[in-house]
């Protein structure tokens, strides 16, 4: 698999990733100017706020102990400081949730447009599971980052510093101490948190194993049970949470032992304090104060471990945020698909005057072991009617991918009224293309979304005159809501389900329609049903299709890709 994502990168064209978390906080930044102002502004306000009660308290605590009447306006200045220091840090949790709502939204929205873009060799060689848990999960924690992470960080880190500021002022000596302490402790915390990013990398990729791993199992269910392999299954679910598992075992014992350091660490700083300040001579000089200066300092030394115990306790968090960032960041760096060519449209292709359909000389394969197609060359003239004839995995349906523009060739040309399939682009593509599948695949929604797929360009008319081309209108009258009926598996019968296939195919009148082997699955009378709606969808289109009854039927020319050659 390795080797067919290297080569499908040619294919992608490799387009390096200009977007990311990064972007999409610029983003929000010049948008939201006044919410970026707030929360700057909030910042820096529980920072100065944070300051003000221990330098209030020192002046109670000096005018006490010189027997000198506490102040009435000094007490309620105390409490006042007390008051706006809470109210700055409320406004700015709540600003940091938004901000943190909206980068999570920015960067759903950037992925989703990422996802449109991508070739389909990225859905081959990723489990559906895996990139499923990159929307949810991995995004969710980014906003966890803000919420809790690194915002929050970003305040700690700068009430530390301000507070070393004024222990320094306050007492050299405590001061030098604790710029001697405060480097040991950011070293310990860089390891802990580079021990707790790889367990939560493991975590992440253990996580996106078993969310894969449970729909396949419920998809495959029959076929697990008809070949006994429950245990099997059960086992690999069972080792992928234990992947999990370890990983988060790993992560909890990290974070369990850091606070507790943190702590004893404190508790040793202020008893070294006590006991210098009660020492003679020079060291009384260096490290002495009053006792209202050494309740604020008491004080401070508090508040400055609060912030890096706090930052020791989101370490999780953040390292899972971080993991979750990790991910992100590989997803939108996927290569992408070949550019496509604006100046293509439908109309002017159809007025080439060229085949429809060209392939020349066309070598493919998924990988570099083995060849699908080889030297492959054949034409199709506007409204000519081929079948596809050839052993199963001789790349009948690679063909239509092929012609889809979903992958590049090895070698060769694939043409569509003279123009690279590659290069046109998605939006002229369902007025050239109509494509039906084996089997008819839902969308959530109506039955009248199921035939426009939310396209603005699809009218109502549209779907009705398309459902009305494949006789399936009055089925449609007849339900509770008619067209707006929601639409489930249950609401028609498989023949039915792919008369709404062919209607979807045909709704924006495409020039060229693609069938896969869609009677495959039919009985006779109801395959008999879906021939005659598709000899009227037919009609003045060119038309490809993989089906040996299908040819039996409407005739027309049938190309062997066993011996590639032309009847």
């Amino acid at each position: 698999m390795r080797s067919f994502t290297v080569l499908r990168r040619r294919e992608a064209g490799i387009t390096k990733r200009k977007n990311g978390l990064l972007s999409v906080i610029e983003g929000i930044i010049r948008h939201s100017k006044l919410l970026t102002f707030g929360l700057v502004l909030t910042i820096a306000g529980a920072i100065i706020s944070g300051l003000l009660p221990p330098l209030v308290l020192e002046r109670i605590v000096n005018d006490l102990a010189d027997g000198t009447p506490v102040v009435f306006q000094l007490a309620l200045l105390y409490f006042a400081a007390l008051a706006l220091a809470g109210l700055f840090d409320a406004v700015k949790e709540v600003l940091i949730t938004i901000f943190g709502q909206k980068t999570t939204r920015g960067l759903r929205h950037e992925m989703c447009a990422k996802l449109s873009r991508l070739p389909a060799s990225y859905f081959i060689t990723n489990e559906p599971g895996v990139t499923v848990s990159r929307f949810v999960g991995d995004v969710d924690t980014v906003e966890a980052l803000f919420a809790s992470g690194i915002i929050g960080m970003i305040v700690d880190t700068c009430k530390v510093i301000s507070i070393l500021i004024v222990i320094f002022v306050k007492s050299k000596g405590l001061g030098i101490l604790m710029l001697l302490v405060t480097p040991l402790i950011f070293l310990m915390t860089r390891l802990f948190q580079r021990r707790m990013l790889d367990a939560q990398l493991a975590n992440r990729i253990a996580v996106g194993k078993v969310n894969n791993h449970v729909p396949e199992t419920i998809g495959c269910i029959r076929m697990v049970r008809t070949f006994h392999k429950q245990k099997y299954m059960a086992d690999r679910y069972d080792g992928y949470i234990q992947e999990s598992y370890r990983a988060v075992e790993k992560s909890n014992f990290y974070d369990s032992v850091y606070s507790p350091i943190i702590l004893v660490i404190n508790a040793v700083i202020i008893a070294a304090m006590m006991v210098m300040s009660s020492a003679g001579g020079e060291m009384r000089a260096f490290f002495g104060m009053s006792v209202g200066t050494a309740v604020a300092i008491i004080a401070y030394v508090g508040r400055v471990f609060e912030p890096i115990e706090s930052i020791g306790m989101e370490i999780q968090n953040i390292q899972s945020a971080v993991a979750g960032v990790h991910r992100i960041n590989e997803f939108l760096d996927e290569p992408e698909r070949g550019n496509t060519d604006a100046s293509i449209t439908c109309e002017n292709l159809k007025k080439s005057g060229t085949p429809a359909i060209e392939l020349i000389d066309v070598d493919f394969g998924y990988d570099s072991g083995r060849k699908v197609l080889q030297n492959l060359s054949f034409v199709l003239q506007p409204g000519e009617n081929v079948t596809l004839t050839g052993r199963t995995g001789i790349g009948k349906s690679t063909i239509f991918k092929l012609l889809l523009g979903l992958y590049s060739p090895d070698g060769g040309n694939v043409l569509i009224y003279g123009a690279d399939a590659e290069k046109i682009p998605d939006k002229e593509k369902r007025k050239l293309f109509g494509y039906v599948e084996q089997s008819f695949r839902l969308v959530p929604g109506t039955v009248e979304e199921q035939i426009t797929l939310y396209d603005p360009a699809v009218t109502h008319a549209d779907a009705e005159k398309a459902a009305k081309m494949v006789g399936l209108h009055d089925s449609i009258a007849a339900l509770p809501d008619g067209y707006s009926t929601p639409c489930t598996e249950a609401l028609f019968s498989q023949g039915q389900m792919q008369l709404l296939a062919i209607a979807r195919a045909v709704t924006l009148d495409p020039a060229i329609l693609l069938l896969d082997e869609i009677t495959a699955n039919l009985d006779s009378d109801t395959e008999e049903r879906v021939l005659k709606a598709l000899q009227k969808a037919s009609e003045n289109r060119t038309v490809i299709s993989i089906s040996h009854r299908l040819y039996e039927h409407t005739g027309g020319r049938r190309i062997s890709l066993d011996t590639n050659t032309s009847e």
